[in-house]
C-alpha cells in the first residue's frame, strides 16, 4: 500500500498536468491579431462589395460569387489538414440545410490540393459548394482579410454583395444566429435569384 507521502506527491502531480492542461487550452485558443497584408495586396474590409471574385470548383471550372448576388453567402476557408475545420463542417451542412429557404448559401473555399479535398469529401461529404483556393495568388484568405493565414476563417456576405462580418477560428451556433439575425430575413421565394450561373 502507498504511504501518506506517495499518495501526496502523486495528486500534486495530477494537480500540476490538470493545471499545464488547463493552461494550454486557454491559451492556445488565444487568437492573434491579423498582420498588415503583404505589401502590394488589396484586402477586402467590413462592408467592401466582393464583385465578381472568383475561383476554381473541384473540377476546374471558375466560379464567379457574383453567382450567388441576392443570397446570403456564408464563405468558409478550410482545409482537409486542419482539425478545427473538419469539425465545424458538419455545423455548416446542417446550416445550410436548415437555412437554405432562408436564402443562405454556404460556400467552403478548401485551401487544399483538388484532389485531396475531393478524397476527403468523398468520405465526409457536405451538400453545399466548394472552391479551390490553394492556387489563387493573391492568396484568398489574405484577400479577405485573414492575412495570418489561419484556418478556419469565415466571412458573411449579405444578399447586395458587402461583406457583413469576418471571424478568425471555429465558427459557433451562437455567432451563425447573431449573423443571421444581423442579415435580417431573406426575400420571398417569388423573388428570389435563379440557382448559380457558372462563368465560362
Amino acid at each position: 500500500m502507498m504511504d501518506r507521502r506517495t499518495i501526496f506527491i502523486l495528486a500534486l502531480a495530477c494537480l500540476a498536468a490538470a493545471g499545464g492542461w488547463w493552461l494550454q487550452n486557454r491559451w492556445g485558443t488565444a487568437l492573434p491579431a491579423q498582420p498588415p497584408a503583404p505589401a502590394g495586396v488589396a484586402t477586402f474590409a467590413i462592408g467592401d462589395p466582393v464583385g465578381a471574385y472568383a475561383l476554381p470548383d473541384l473540377h476546374g471550372q471558375t466560379t464567379s460569387l457574383a453567382a450567388w448576388r441576392g443570397k446570403l453567402v456564408l464563405l468558409n476557408f478550410w482545409a482537409t489538414w486542419c482539425a478545427p475545420c473538419r469539425q465545424e463542417m458538419p455545423m455548416l451542412a446542417k446550416l445550410q440545410h436548415d437555412h437554405a429557404a432562408d436564402g443562405l448559401q454556404v460556400i467552403g473555399v478548401a485551401m487544399d490540393q483538388p484532389q485531396s479535398a475531393a478524397a476527403y469529401l468523398k468520405r465526409e461529404p457536405v451538400d453545399y459548394p466548394i472552391l479551390i483556393g490553394i492556387d489563387a495568388d493573391p492568396v484568398p484568405t489574405t484577400i479577405f482579410g485573414d492575412t495570418a493565414g489561419l484556418l478556419p476563417y469565415s466571412v458573411l456576405i449579405g444578399r447586395d454583395g458587402r461583406i457583413l462580418e469576418t471571424k478568425l477560428g471555429v465558427l459557433d451556433p451562437s455567432t451563425v444566429a447573431a449573423w443571421l439575425d444581423e442579415a435580417g430575413p431573406g426575400p420571398s421565394p417569388s423573388s428570389a435569384p435563379s440557382d448559380a450561373q457558372r462563368v465560362p
